[in-house]
């Protein structure tokens, strides 16, 4: 591949294809998340689950992405990231037959599970083959094309379910996955680089030990919002407390740790990593809550529900291009705070609609949303990613996503949580609690001005 700091306007041919390949696993994985996520009222219905237990194909899904990120994206600093995105790629879609073929809540939760081992893979180097493809000088347009993609999938997917779900039967979904895997097979194979030199040598039992912390905690935090046992719950959370302290013990003095307690004492990487969490818990709270606050609290019904989400995401797709740019200009605790303040403003007045309301109405607030959260992805992505030395781009990168999935499983865990407080009114909580953490996010990226 040619040089990654070339300052040419141009990308080479292979810069080109590695590029594709890198958008169609983000795309693959977006779809597929948005798509599941707006089908999961019909397939709880379908498997005769309740709202909350159906939140756990969601659960084992995250818990699976964030539980094996780190351990792979060590894989990728050290033997590059090729072979981790054609292994995860090839596990994901080969997993997306298991999740079309099963026939209870419980064996789809645990060809999710295997479906998030292949997305964890794939967006383990996602953010570092951008930084490999794009120099320096125009990172934030990479990261800007990234949400761009991001924004589109998002955009689709829940018009894409509708349609599915009006024609036919949820296992649909997961076909779609199919082709979309084959394709970006067809760009990675001759586009994606070659092996590096070798970098650090991954730990084996560093690696287990990050899984156990990362999905302990996971686990907990899904259990704990489904009111399960108070010991089931104690004992996740000390097995991730437990598992957390060895593995900072074993990594002290590494100089490239699998989970990266180094890059987070740089104030303005540690600083971006709450603001992520904190946003995509928003997120989260909001993806997850809003087919079921669309159908049982507006009374709308599925395909409604469709095209209702669309307007979130077209305008983060929209919003997204130009935020990369104007994050190559503007301080990203500016933008990203002014983006989380419009989302929390936009998530407390979806709150407030009534089953009255008209769809332009709905439309506009969820424009809003959508606008805040475009308007904060693309500089959030590029200071994580400019906080980090070239040569921890792998981890870094690994925590991007990793910040990202914890957020949504909070986000999520959440949802499971007010449905079990407050019944049918739920999602009405969700959305406001939604608001709540947008806000906290907003204030943890203001704080990056101070360390600019």
């Amino acid at each position: 591949m040619p040089d990654p700091h070339a300052t040419s306007e141009r990308l080479s041919g292979a810069q080109r294809r590695a590029l594709a390949a890198t958008l169609l696993a983000v795309a693959l994985a977006t779809l597929d998340t948005t798509l599941v996520n707006t089908a999961l009222p019909g397939i709880a219905a379908a498997l005769d689950a309740s709202p909350k237990a159906a939140i756990w194909v969601i659960n084992a899904y995250q818990l699976a992405v964030v539980a094996t990120l780190l351990p792979f994206a060590a894989l990728g600093d050290r033997f590059g990231p090729r072979p981790v995105y054609l292994g995860g790629l090839a596990f994901f879609t080969l997993a997306a037959l298991g999740s079309m073929a099963a026939d209870s809540l419980v064996s789809l939760a645990i060809a999710r599970a295997l479906q998030g081992v292949g997305t964890s893979a794939l967006m383990s180097v996602n953010i570092a083959l951008i930084r490999l493809i794009f120099p320096p000088a125009r990172l934030g347009q990479g990261v800007g094309v990234n949400a761009l993609v991001v924004g589109v999938a998002f955009a689709a997917g829940p018009t894409v379910a509708s349609i599915v779900l009006s024609l036919g039967s949820w296992r649909w979904l997961f076909a779609l996955n199919l082709p979309l895997g084959l394709l970006a097979f067809g760009f990675a194979l001759p586009g994606l680089p070659g092996l590096p030199r070798p970098g650090h040598r991954v730990d084996p039992l560093a690696a287990l030990l990050t899984a156990l912390t990362f999905g302990a905690l996971i686990a907990a935090l899904g259990a704990g919002a489904q009111h399960a046992p108070a010991l089931l719950v104690l004992g996740l959370a000390a097995l991730a407390l437990g598992s957390g302290a060895l593995l900072l013990r074993r990594q002290a003095g590494h100089p490239a740790p699998m989970l990266p307690v180094d890059l987070l004492r740089r104030p303005m990487f540690a600083l971006s990593v709450l603001t992520s969490v904190s946003s995509f818990a928003t997120q989260g709270l909001a993806f997850v809550s809003l087919p079921f606050f669309f159908e049982a609290v507006l009374q709308r019904d599925p395909l409604q529900t469709g095209f209702l989400l669309a307007p979130w995401a077209i305008v983060v797709a929209a919003a997204a291009p130009l935020a990369g740019r104007l994050s190559d200009r503007v301080p990203p605790g500016l933008l990203g705070g002014l983006g989380l303040a419009l989302l929390s403003a936009g998530m407390a007045a979806l709150a407030l609609l009534t089953p009255e309301a008209s769809v332009p109405d709905i439309v506009a607030r969820m424009a809003l949303c959508g606008a805040g959260f475009g308007l904060f992805q693309s500089p959030n992505l590029k200071a994580l990613m400019s906080a980090a030395p070239p040569e921890r781009s792998g981890g870094a990168s690994g925590m991007v996503a990793v910040s990202r999935l914890s957020g949504q499983a909070l986000g999520a865990a959440l949802v499971a949580l007010c449905f079990g407080l407050a019944g049918e009114r739920g999602p009405v909580w969700a959305l406001a609690l939604g608001a709540g953490t947008a806000a906290l996010a907003a204030v943890a990226s203001a704080l990056r001005l101070r360390v600019g």
